[in-house]
């Protein structure tokens, strides 16, 4: 079972915050907090050129907020916010793409 917690943010996205995405947002000051859920909001309302973003793998991106990173991607109106972390490299961790690659396979599979 997937943990997510809904957000309202949107009239056009809906957003979808899985638990480590939860849990890395909650653990950020809230400057920084503010920071990201403006981008995020901007990501819902279809802004996606006024944020920073990275296509990472197919449809797995990463959103860029100073030094903090968001993964997700979307299937359909809803957008999935994966897992966050603080970048300390130029790369993006390959254990994080894994993880998100592996729920966008779950939950894109029809029921």
């Amino acid at each position: 079972m997937v943990d997510v917690y809904f957000g309202n943010m949107s009239e056009y996205l809906q957003l979808l915050y899985l638990s480590r995405a939860k849990g890395y947002l909650v653990g950020i000051p809230n400057a920084d907090q503010g920071t990201i859920f403006r981008d995020i909001g901007a990501l819902a309302r279809g802004e996606a050129s006024s944020v920073y973003t990275k296509q990472l793998r197919g449809p797995v991106r990463e959103l860029i907020s100073g030094h903090h990173r968001l993964i997700y991607f979307q299937i359909g109106p809803v957008l999935f916010l994966v897992s966050g972390f603080r970048k300390k490299s130029q790369k993006t961790p390959r254990q994080e793409i894994e993880y998100a690659e592996a729920m966008y396979r779950r939950l894109s599979k029809p029921k």
